[in-house]
C-alpha cells in the first residue's frame, strides 16, 4: 500500500482504501457495500467539508469585519424570537463567546491612555455591568495595548477567538464614586436625570457617510419619519437611540438635536456666502476697458466711472442693511432635526381631530371633500369661510360665506383670527379659527382644504390636525407618432406644460412640507379616491398615532 503524506485529506484516504480492496469469497457482500459507500458522491462531499473545517480550526480564522461582534449580537437577538431547539441554543452559545460588545474606546489627548468612551445601551457590556465609561484599557487577552491607537486595538479584538479577557483600570475609584454620590445627594436631592423619550426623525441619516461620528459601526441609520427611542442623552453631541419596531436591543449613535442644528446652521451659512459671492460676481457685467480709469467697471450694464467712492459708501450701507435682514431671517429659521412625540388615541369624549386636505395642482381636493360630506353630512362638515365681497341674491349669511366688512376683516387679521386668508379681485377671503371651532363643537369632523403654508399655524393641541396630501395620478402624455397639425401641436404642448406643472407642484410640497404630512393619497378616479379617504378617516378615529408631545402634555 503506498505511503500517504500527512497533508492527505480523509476523503483521499478513503478513495485509496477503496482501490486497495480485493474480492474475497467470504466477504464479497461486505466489500461491495463498503465500495458503494466510499464511492458515494455525497459521502465524499461531506468528507471534503470536514477537511475544510479542520483547516479552519488549525488556522484560527479572524472576523472579516470589525463589527463582527455587533453582528453576532444582532443575530443572537433575532434567534431569541424564533423556535427554541438544541441547534439554536448551541448557536446562541457560540455567538455569545465574545464578552465585550457594545462599547467604544478613544484615546485621551492629554495622557495618551485608551479609555472607554461610551457604553452602548442594551449591549453585552451594558448588561454585564463590568465596564464603565472612563475605564482605562491596559490589556486584551494579556496583550499590552498601551500606546496603541483605537484602530490597532480594534484589530486585536477582531482577531481574538473564544472568550476575551480585558485588563481595565477603573476611571474613578470606588470610594470616590461613593463620596461623589453622597455629595450629590446632599447638594441636589431633587435632581432629575436628563429627559429621554421618543423622537420623530425629520431628516435622513447614514452614519457611514458622517465624518464626525466617533465610530461608524456604532451609528444608527434612519430615514425621515422614523420614530426613534432615545435611551441616553448623557453625551451632548451623540445620543443613543433605537428605532421603534426594531428587534435589535442594542442602541446606536445618532447626532444630538443641538449638534445637528449647529451643522445645518454651518452648512446654511456657507451656502449663503457662496450665493452672496455668486451674486456679486454676476452683478458686474464687465470691467472698464480704460487702463487709467479709477472706476469699478459696469454695474448691471451701467457705467459708474467717477463714482467709485460714493458707490463704495452706498454699498457699505447696503451691506449693513442686508446683514440686519439676514439676522432677522436667521431668528426665524427652523432646522429640521427631531420632533419629540408621544402616542395618542382619540377617546370617545374627545373632540374630533381636524383633518387637513392639502392638494397639489390637479388634485381637485374640493370635489373629494364635497362627495365625503354629501355621503355623511351628520359626520363631516366644512368650515364656512369669511369674505368682504357683496352677498349675492341666492346666498345666505353663514351658509356659503360669513359676509363681513373690510374693516372688520382687517381687524381680525391683526388679531390672528384667521388660519389663512388672501385677496381675489379686490375682495378678501379667509378661514377663521372660530369657523373651525364651530364644526368641532358640533361633534363633527371638520374637513379643511388648506394651503401647505397653513399647516404650521394649525399644529396646535386644540386641533391636533391630521394632514393628508392629495396628489393626482400622474401619467406622462403619450407621444403622437402620426402627422400633427399646428393645432394639435399646441394642444400637446399645453398638456406637457400642465403635466410638468403638476409634477413640480407635488414634488415641491413633499420636499418642503413632508415633515408635516401624515399621509399621501394618490388620486385616480373619484370613487376610488373617496373610498380610500374614508378608510383613512375611520383609522384616525380608532388607531393610535405618534403626535407632537406638546399636543398631549399640559
Amino acid at each position: 500500500m503506498p505511503v500517504l503524506s500527512t497533508a492527505a485529506g480523509l476523503h483521499e484516504i478513503l478513495a485509496l482504501l477503496t482501490a486497495q480492496l480485493r474480492p474475497d469469497a467470504n466477504l464479497t457482500a461486505e466489500i461491495g457495500f463498503l465500495t458503494e459507500v466510499f464511492s458515494e458522491h455525497s459521502f465524499n462531499s461531506l468528507m471534503k467539508i470536514h477537511q475544510k473545517l479542520q483547516q479552519f480550526v488549525r488556522q484560527g480564522p479572524s472576523p472579516a469585519l470589525h463589527s463582527a461582534a455587533a453582528l453576532a449580537e444582532d443575530i443572537s437577538e433575532e434567534l431569541q424570537s424564533g423556535p427554541n431547539n438544541n441547534d439554536i441554543r448551541e448557536l446562541m452559545q457560540l455567538l455569545a463567546k465574545p464578552h465585550l460588545q457594545g462599547a467604544t474606546i478613544r484615546m485621551d489627548e492629554q495622557t495618551g491612555a485608551v479609555v472607554v468612551a461610551r457604553i452602548m445601551r442594551g449591549g453585552a457590556a451594558d448588561r454585564s455591568g463590568l465596564v464603565h465609561v472612563g475605564d482605562e484599557l491596559r490589556e486584551v487577552n494579556e496583550i499590552a495595548v498601551e500606546h496603541k491607537t483605537p484602530e490597532e486595538i480594534s484589530q486585536i479584538l477582531a482577531q481574538c477567538q473564544g472568550s476575551i479577557t480585558l485588563k481595565l483600570i477603573p476611571g474613578i475609584k470606588e470610594e470616590d464614586q461613593l463620596n461623589e454620590g453622597k455629595k450629590a445627594f446632599h447638594k441636589a436631592p431633587r435632581r432629575r436625570l436628563r429627559a429621554k423619550g421618543h423622537m420623530r426623525a425629520l431628516f435622513d441619516y447614514d452614519p457611514s457617510e458622517d465624518k464626525a461620528i466617533p465610530c461608524k459601526e456604532a451609528g444608527l441609520p434612519f430615514r425621515k419619519g422614523d420614530i426613534l427611542q432615545v435611551v441616553s442623552q448623557d453625551d451632548l453631541v451623540w445620543w443613543q437611540a433605537k428605532r421603534v419596531g426594531d428587534a435589535n436591543l442594542r442602541a446606536g449613535l445618532i447626532p444630538s438635536k443641538k449638534f445637528q442644528e449647529k451643522r445645518l446652521a454651518y452648512r446654511q451659512k456657507n451656502a449663503d456666502l457662496e450665493q452672496e459671492e455668486s451674486s456679486k460676481r454676476s452683478s458686474y457685467d464687465r470691467s472698464c476697458e480704460k487702463e487709467d480709469c479709477d472706476c469699478d467697471g459696469y454695474l448691471n450694464g451701467l457705467h459708474i466711472a467717477g463714482l467709485r467712492r460714493s458707490f463704495r459708501l452706498s454699498r457699505k450701507d447696503r451691506q449693513v442693511n442686508e446683514k440686519e435682514e439676514k439676522q432677522t431671517e436667521q431668528k426665524d429659521v427652523e432646522y429640521l432635526t427631531y420632533e419629540e412625540v408621544v402616542t395618542y388615541r382619540r377617546r370617545p369624549n374627545d373632540v374630533h381631530r381636524l383633518v387637513v386636505l392639502v392638494g397639489s395642482i390637479g388634485a381637485k381636493v374640493n370635489e373629494m371633500r364635497q362627495r365625503i360630506i354629501a355621503d355623511n353630512p351628520n359626520r363631516y362638515n366644512v368650515a364656512v369661510p369669511s369674505t368682504t365681497r357683496q352677498k349675492k341674491v341666492h346666498e345666505r349669511q353663514g351658509l356659503e360665506y360669513h359676509f363681513v366688512s373690510k374693516l372688520s376683516f382687517e381687524a381680525d387679521i391683526q388679531k390672528n383670527r384667521f388660519v389663512e386668508h388672501g385677496e381675489y379681485k379686490d375682495n378678501l377671503y379667509g378661514i377663521s379659527v372660530d369657523s373651525i371651532r364651530t364644526i368641532m363643537l358640533k361633534k363633527k369632523i371638520c374637513l379643511l382644504d388648506a394651503n401647505p403654508q397653513t399647516i404650521k399655524n394649525l399644529r396646535t393641541a386644540e386641533f391636533k390636525p391630521y394632514v393628508i396630501l392629495v396628489q393626482p395620478f400622474l401619467q406622462e402624455p403619450k407621444a403622437n407618432t402620426t402627422a400633427e397639425t399646428s393645432s394639435n401641436e399646441n394642444v400637446k404642448e399645453l398638456e406637457e406644460s400642465k403635466y410638468q406643472e403638476m409634477v413640480q407642484s407635488a414634488a415641491y410640497i413633499e420636499q418642503q412640507y413632508s415633515h408635516l404630512i401624515d399621509k399621501v393619497l394618490v388620486k385616480g378616479d373619484l370613487q376610488t379616491a373617496c373610498s380610500e379617504l374614508k378608510t383613512i378617516l375611520d383609522s384616525i378615529e380608532r388607531d393610535s398615532f405618534w403626535v407632537p408631545a406638546n399636543w398631549v402634555r399640559s
